[in-house]
Protein backbone atom coordinates (compact mmCIF):
# COMPACT_ATOMS: atom_id res chain seq x y z
CA UNK A 1 0.00 0.00 0.00
CA UNK A 2 1.68 3.39 -0.97
CA UNK A 3 1.26 6.31 1.75
CA UNK A 4 -0.73 8.72 1.96
CA UNK A 5 -0.82 11.49 -0.69
CA UNK A 6 -1.01 14.22 1.89
CA UNK A 7 2.08 13.10 3.56
CA UNK A 8 4.18 15.87 2.15
CA UNK A 9 2.04 18.76 3.34
CA UNK A 10 0.81 16.85 6.77
CA UNK A 11 1.60 18.82 9.96
CA UNK A 12 0.75 16.08 11.99
CA UNK A 13 3.33 13.92 10.16
CA UNK A 14 5.89 16.32 9.95
CA UNK A 15 5.47 17.16 13.72
CA UNK A 16 5.78 13.44 15.08
CA UNK A 17 7.11 11.28 12.70
CA UNK A 18 10.37 10.65 14.69
CA UNK A 19 8.08 10.51 17.81
CA UNK A 20 8.34 8.29 20.80
CA UNK A 21 4.98 8.52 21.40
CA UNK A 22 3.54 5.19 21.15
CA UNK A 23 0.17 6.38 20.05
CA UNK A 24 1.50 8.75 17.20
CA UNK A 25 3.79 6.28 15.75
CA UNK A 26 0.83 3.54 15.76
CA UNK A 27 -1.65 6.20 13.83
CA UNK A 28 1.10 6.97 11.20
CA UNK A 29 1.43 3.30 10.75
CA UNK A 30 -2.29 2.95 10.10
CA UNK A 31 -3.43 6.13 8.48
CA UNK A 32 -0.81 7.23 7.30
CA UNK A 33 1.48 4.28 5.98
CA UNK A 34 -1.37 1.53 6.50
CA UNK A 35 -5.20 0.37 5.65
CA UNK A 36 -6.62 3.21 7.68
CA UNK A 37 -6.01 6.07 5.38
CA UNK A 38 -9.67 6.71 4.25
CA UNK A 39 -10.82 7.13 7.39
CA UNK A 40 -8.79 10.09 8.34
CA UNK A 41 -10.03 12.26 9.82
CA UNK A 42 -7.36 15.19 9.33
CA UNK A 43 -8.26 14.70 5.80
CA UNK A 44 -12.16 15.03 5.94
CA UNK A 45 -11.18 18.25 7.60
CA UNK A 46 -9.25 19.58 5.32
CA UNK A 47 -11.50 18.58 2.69
CA UNK A 48 -14.45 19.94 4.69
CA UNK A 49 -12.56 23.34 5.80
CA UNK A 50 -10.46 23.77 2.78
CA UNK A 51 -7.11 24.45 5.20
CA UNK A 52 -5.28 21.50 7.00
CA UNK A 53 -6.45 21.30 10.91
CA UNK A 54 -4.06 21.72 13.78
CA UNK A 55 -0.40 19.99 13.65
CA UNK A 56 -1.57 18.27 16.99
CA UNK A 57 -4.98 16.89 15.45
CA UNK A 58 -4.65 13.18 15.40
CA UNK A 59 -5.76 11.19 12.29
CA UNK A 60 -8.62 9.41 14.49
CA UNK A 61 -9.74 13.13 15.22
CA UNK A 62 -8.24 13.72 18.62
CA UNK A 63 -5.69 15.85 19.90
CA UNK A 64 -2.19 14.70 20.89
CA UNK A 65 -2.18 15.60 24.81
CA UNK A 66 0.96 17.30 25.84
Amino acid sequence: MPDCELLDQCGFFKKYKDTKKLACSGFIKQYCKGPLQAQCMRKAYRQEHGKPPSDDMMPPGGMVSA
